[in-house]
């Protein structure tokens, strides 16, 4: 029980953190009483912006309290240097570049569209995990999940919003970006499950968030924007936010994994779209049609139900 509590938990920091990322790009009015954000317009370069800020700030954090939630933390960080063990080092380097790619695609597509649709299209990432697995262990699916997958990909396109003469353009960068974020997500789980096997989740973790925090702060220098007159200040406050929600989540979500399994966490992680879509609701009072209210409630059941499935 401990571990499902766990992963919910998790889940609901992922919630926060996608949050805040939508009102970081776009006004909103939180919690019916006061109107703020929209400090940034939705683009690669201030999503790399925001991105390095988070993991400025949640990198020492990382580094300061991981420690007390695994002794050997360090050692095992001093030993990836060994010959023997380079290549457990370059996979979760690789993991970290893949966080890095998800987080950016996924900054945009929130920036861009509806929170709760862009966490839809994200969180069809166990239909690709279940494709990798098949390609990469061998792990074909049955006719039970293709059906799944088909009902997966059938509610992400209900949630799809319908373009206009004004906006239709960013809603489709939104919707791709949204799915895009979701195959790198899927490519980092099966690095982080096949990594797991050798490295325990807290240095896995820090790696990932020490080689996203080193990408992005690149990605700035070779495409410097023009940030004289940004507003610091909430945007400093709004990465702390976000930094403390990304590493108890991660934290928490790779823990969990680690006690009931990654399949039974991406069965929990499945609600991801529909709390989100509630706390959407709740805290920036996020309005759905009908149509897109069904194509999170048909992709919440049907990734639920696939992961259900793979943990028998």
């Amino acid at each position: 029980m401990l571990g499902f509590l766990i992963v919910l938990l998790s889940s609901v920091f992922f919630c926060f953190q996608n949050v805040i990322v939508r009102v970081l790009f776009n006004q909103q009015t939180v919690l019916g009483v006061f109107e703020t954000g929209g400090f940034v317009t939705p683009n690669l370069h201030h999503s790399f912006l925001l991105m390095f800020m988070r993991m400025l700030l949640g990198v020492p954090l990382m580094a300061s309290i991981a420690p007390r939630l695994y002794g050997p933390m360090w050692r095992d960080v001093a030993q990836l240097v060994q010959p023997e063990q380079r290549f457990l080092l370059l996979q979760s380097v690789g993991g970290g570049g893949l966080m890095f790619l998800y987080l950016a695609l996924l900054y945009i597509s929130i920036g861009l569209i509806p929170t709760s649709i862009a966490l839809t299209l994200f969180f069809t990432y166990p239909v690709f995990t279940a494709l990798f697995s098949w390609k990469w262990f061998g792990n074909r699916p049955t006719r039970f999940r293709w059906s799944i997958m088909a009902a997966v990909l059938l509610g992400s396109l209900l949630t799809m919003p319908v373009p206009n003469t004004t906006a239709g353009d960013y809603n489709w960068t939104g919707v791709i970006t949204g799915v895009v974020s979701g195959v790198a997500y899927a490519l980092y789980t099966v690095v982080a499950q096949k990594s797991f096997e050798k490295l325990h989740p807290v240095p896995f973790s820090w790696i990932s968030f020490t080689t996203t925090l080193v990408l992005s702060g690149l990605c700035l220098l070779l495409w410097p924007g023009g940030q004289d007159q940004l507003p610091w200040l909430p945007l400093w406050i709004g990465g702390l936010l976000s930094a403390l929600m990304t590493f108890s989540g991660h934290i928490l979500n790779n823990l969990g994994i680690r006690r009931i399994g990654a399949t039974t966490a991406a069965m929990i992680g499945a609600s991801n779209p529909a709390l989100t879509a509630v706390l959407a609701w709740l805290a920036i009072q996020e309005t759905l049609t009908s149509i897109q209210l069904v194509g999170v409630g048909v992709v919440t059941l049907s990734v639920g139900l696939l992961s259900l499935k793979r943990s028998q």
